[in-house]
């Protein structure tokens, strides 16, 4: 039986690159100049550190255009709340999502149920599995799901036939 995995993970490899670049910009831009302005990835958490609010803020808009430039969807982005650090800096910690929540995933799975078509979809741990009788059901599925669940960013991978 034809099936696919709907999952939300972020390229970790990619996301390491854009940090990576975001730190080579900052270091070389003229209003960071002798600030201590810089992003840190600690496994699936980045760290954004600045002197102000505003260079914080500039900090947080290079890091997005990066990963945007390298094909990494910023809905992976949760951002934290701003914190205080020794005088005046200033941190956010910033954690990239991977997997499907239990909310999002029994919202996908309502979805597709009240769609009638042809197709099951079931929870497997962090991904919803999708299975139906014919190839074109599932290709339809898919199209449904990116037309009507714009607030994740969802990808289809181990399409079996």
């Amino acid at each position: 039986m034809p099936s696919f995995d709907v999952v939300s993970e972020a390229d970790m490899i990619e996301v390491k690159n854009a940090v990576e670049q975001s730190n080579k910009e900052i270091t070389t831009r003229f209003d960071f100049k002798g600030s201590s302005a810089k992003v840190e990835q600690k496994d699936t958490e980045l760290t954004a550190f600045a002197d102000s609010d505003f260079q914080l803020s500039q900090v947080r808009d290079v890091l997005t255009t990066k990963l945007a430039k390298r094909k990494v969807d910023v809905r992976f982005l949760d951002e934290g709340k701003i914190e205080k650090i020794g005088g005046d800096k200033v941190k956010q910690v910033i954690k990239v999502k991977n997997g499907i929540e239990t909310e999002d995933a029994k919202k996908i799975v309502k979805v597709i149920k009240d769609s009638k078509m042809k197709v099951q979809a079931s929870i497997q741990g962090e991904s919803v599995r999708v299975t139906g009788a014919k190839r074109d059901d599932l290709q339809a599925a898919m199209a449904m799901l990116r037309k009507d669940v714009p607030d994740m960013p969802l990808e289809f991978n181990n399409f079996r036939d």
